[in-house]
């Protein structure tokens, strides 16, 4: 009787990424058919061939799925800032934020169904695990760091330029308002002041903002020239931000 070699751990180990990834792809191609609230197992593992039950060893719930193309969207929107960033971070902070911006505009623009996956209507029943807090702090550490907080890429803070830019002691600021964005501080670095917090959550807001709208189609019939409109948006962004 013959003895035949049994796989090896790591053989294993590729075999399972390699059929995790075929899943998760066929899972963003019912993303864009269907939506987030209406993507099934089973429907996923009709398209690759197998059977629900052998989907269900790679990803036990629907929402062990989008899960997973939750944080592969946060982690691919994030290297899309991150290397926007990175070709022009010997330039001024002003060029970095605008870099960011259309980064992230860019990436929106060519994975609509997956940016509406993260920021679109919460999908029914689904709460998000710690997993995706992570992935969906790229973007807001990068422009922490650009504001003049730490470098997610490194310690300490970010260039004296923009830490320069940063107004406003602790002690100055109304108490009301820093008490409206008291959870966020909780969340920051020891020793992150609180108007670099502030101008921070304010810089993530208004990108966002400006993204969401033209993405969700709010921009129709208003702007004529969206990527003309964005960039000057950008660029008063940017003077209110005090990066100019």
């Amino acid at each position: 009787m013959t003895n035949h070699p049994t796989p090896s751990a790591g053989a294993r180990a590729r075999v399972r990424e390699e059929l995790t990834l075929l899943l998760a792809d066929a899972a963003r191609r019912q993303l864009a058919e269907v939506g987030g609230a209406a993507l099934s197992v089973r429907a996923v593992a009709r398209e690759v061939g197998m059977s629900s039950s052998a989907v269900f060893r790679y990803f036990p719930s629907r929402d062990a799925l989008l899960t997973r193309l939750i944080v592969d969207s946060y982690d691919a929107l994030g290297r899309a800032a991150e290397r926007a960033e990175t070709a022009v971070h010997e330039d001024t902070v002003a060029e970095r934020w605008r870099a960011i911006c259309h980064g992230v505009r860019d990436w929106a623009l060519a994975h609509p169904h997956e940016y509406a996956l993260i920021f679109g209507t919460p999908i029914p029943g689904y709460a998000a695990p710690s997993d995706t807090i992570g992935p969906a702090g790229r973007v807001p550490a990068l422009l922490m760091a650009l504001l003049g907080g730490p470098d997610p890429h490194g310690a300490g803070a970010g260039t004296a330029e923009s830490a320069a830019g940063t107004t406003g002691a602790a002690g100055a600021m109304d108490p009301v308002l820093r008490a409206s964005f008291a959870p966020i501080m909780g969340s920051l670095p020891d020793g992150v002041p609180p108007d670099l917090a502030l101008r921070g959550l304010m810089a993530w807001t208004y990108l966002f903002g400006a993204v969401s709208f033209e993405i969700f189609g709010h921009r129709l019939a208003v702007v004529s020239d969206p990527g003309t409109f964005f960039d000057h948006e950008v660029v008063r962004l940017a003077e209110l931000l005090e990066l100019a």
